[in-house]
């Protein structure tokens, strides 16, 4: 990606090819309001790697929290997913991971498929990621979490196993 400044009238051109003249330039900065649809605003990353074992079916937290605040009520949040250590102690449970914003689910059970792995007494599953594009339509701070639950409730579903770290990524994208 190539950012263009200065030609024939002060200007910048962005790598979508939009071209904002700088009289826009505000001390030597572009303002966010005139950056183009698609533009990163701001990244946020959190990491949580203590160990968690739950065995209800009822959801509970990982630990895995992130909080942004938009800028704009247009924007959207690109939210990535490690859910590591994912693992489960017991013969045919699953773990069923979701993903909340402000205590609601938006994507639920997006580990529901990893976590049946077979009938061992134990099975380490690894990583569990998820990508999802998310409108929350405020520029008040919106928080981030992951939960799970063990598809059994006399069996540990487990993650962070081994207190392995976990991270989630908000990208606020310019709508």
């Amino acid at each position: 990606m190539t950012t263009i400044i200065g030609g024939t009238n002060p200007a910048v051109t962005f790598p979508d090819g939009t071209i904002q003249n700088t009289s826009a330039v505000v001390g030597s900065s572009v303002p966010y309001s005139v950056l183009p649809t698609g533009s990163v605003l701001q990244v946020v990353n959190a990491t949580y790697s203590t160990q968690v074992n739950y065995a209800s079916s009822t959801s509970t937290d990982t630990g895995l929290t992130a909080t942004i605040t938009p800028r704009f009520s247009t924007s959207k949040i690109l939210i990535i997913i490690d859910q590591n250590g994912v693992s489960k102690d017991s013969n045919n449970t699953g773990v069923n991971l979701s993903l909340q914003r402000n205590g609601s689910n938006i994507l639920a059970n997006f580990g529901l498929v990893a976590g049946f792995t077979g009938g061992t007494v134990s099975n380490d599953i690894g990583t569990v990621g998820a990508t999802y594009l998310d409108s929350p339509g405020t520029t008040s701070s919106v928080i981030y979490k992951t939960q799970f639950a063990s598809n059994s409730n006399n069996a540990n579903a487990i993650v962070q196993q081994f207190n392995c770290p976990s991270t989630i990524t908000l990208m606020e994208i310019a709508g």
